[in-house]
């Protein structure tokens, strides 16, 4: 948890009930904590909304900081948090893997950026395990966890647009541009994207940046336009507004009903629009607020659809039956209908994989942990999230 003021520190008798009731309401809203991964601990900070109660499945929204960021920075340079209390819903901070001389966090989004990319960290199975972890933790409504992402950040959220479409329902990159040659999304994402015509680290016309990074970043229009021949969409590049302040682009007729939309503001620069300016970081936008935005987009938007041209995940309820629960020796998972693959997950709550079946109808538990677990289960184009109890036996411990 970051520090206090000073000026907390020193509470007279009167104030000491109130200091208390403040330090125990804040740690309940903010949680900073890690999970294993890949040879990582990666670490993240969750902020629950004021009215967080546990009693109703709340939205979810992944934040991404960007190259030199962390958690912290990023909450504190958008703003999140803050619209988070206002909308009601859950917004976690994670942090890319520090590396290289300087230490720097960063994100692994393709060829950018910095030690993440050049040392192919898995931060698409990280941000994954993430989710699972989250919901085995929280009330979290698994069709409406959303993505965005300041810098580095935005281009890790065009990444998992392109690998986790099944779970990331829509993305909203910030001052970001794209770095993936292949990118096959199974449905039609639906996205909002911010940048300015003065972004120098990020050119909104491509090129390399004068950013530390070094790389080559794709043009606005091409990401774009790339996006919207995935997504289907037949109307395109539709100026709505272009002004002395900013410019608003549409794509439309997108399979899904989706959209894309594009804001660039002639102030600004490589910052978050509307959000706080940093110490060493350009001016933010004035014209337009991107919470205000990205969050009225994004309520359009759940996974569910019965209209993509690609292949979706629908929920499994009805034609997959997992049992018994709790177990001990065996779990049986068994599809109702013909099935041609199927790949059944367990995760420890701190998002470790402890098991990995393909294709098998009976799941030998004797080297799982007992305890609570996350369960996992994709049949062809289904899928099945829960918890199942494993019960201990002398051989089957319980792991510390």
């Amino acid at each position: 948890m970051k520090k206090s003021g000073s000026r907390l520190l020193f509470v007279g008798r009167k104030g000491i009930l109130s200091f208390a009731l403040f330090v125990m309401s804040f740690s309940l809203l903010a949680q900073y904590d890690s999970i294993s991964h890949d040879g990582y601990d990666r670490t993240y900070l969750v902020h629950l909304p004021t009215g967080y109660s546990g009693s109703s499945e709340l939205p979810m929204l992944i934040a991404m900081h960007g190259g030199f960021g962390n958690a912290y920075n990023l909450e504190n340079q958008s703003q999140l948090s803050v619209k988070a209390d206002q909308e009601n819903f859950i917004v976690v901070y994670p942090e890319g893997v520090k590396g290289g001389l300087l230490e720097i966090s960063s994100w692994n989004a393709g060829w950018c950026c910095g030690f993440s990319s050049k040392n192919n960290i898995d931060d698409v199975g990280f941000i994954n395990a993430l989710i699972d972890t989250l919901i085995a933790q929280f009330a979290i409504d698994t069709s409406r966890i959303y993505a965005t992402g300041m810098s580095n950040g935005g281009f890790m959220s065009y990444r998992l647009a392109c690998e986790l479409s099944h779970r990331i329902a829509a993305i909203a990159p910030v001052a970001a541009s794209m770095s993936m040659n292949d990118c096959n999304p199974q449905r039609a994402v639906p996205m909002i994207s911010f940048h300015s015509y003065l972004d120098e680290n990020v050119p909104f016309d491509g090129g390399i940046g004068s950013g530390t990074s070094d790389h080559y970043n794709a043009p606005q229009d091409s990401v774009l336009n790339a996006w919207a021949e995935k997504n289907g969409c037949t109307a395109l590049s539709d100026t709505l507004l272009n002004n002395e302040q900013y410019t608003h682009i549409r794509w439309s007729n997108c399979d899904c009903s989706v959209e894309i939309q594009h804001y660039i503001t002639q102030d600004g620069g490589h910052s978050w629009p509307g959000g706080k300016s940093t110490l060493v970081g350009d001016p933010v936008s004035e014209f337009i607020n991107a919470n205000d935005l990205m969050w009225e987009f994004f309520q359009q938007y759940t996974l569910d659809c019965d209209h993509t041209s690609t292949a979706s995940f629908r929920p499994a309820e009805n034609i997959l039956n997992v049992f018994p629960n709790p177990a001990t020796a065996t779990l049986h998972v068994q599809p109702s209908a013909p099935w041609e693959k199927m790949l059944v997950s367990l995760y420890t709550a701190q998002g470790q994989e402890v098991l990995k079946k393909a294709n098998q109808t009976e799941i030998n538990l004797e080297n799982v942990p007992a305890g609570i677990l996350f369960l996992v289960v994709e049949v062809d184009d289904y899928l099945k999230i829960g918890k199942i109890v494993v019960h201990a036996r002398e051989h089957n411990p319980i792991r510390k």
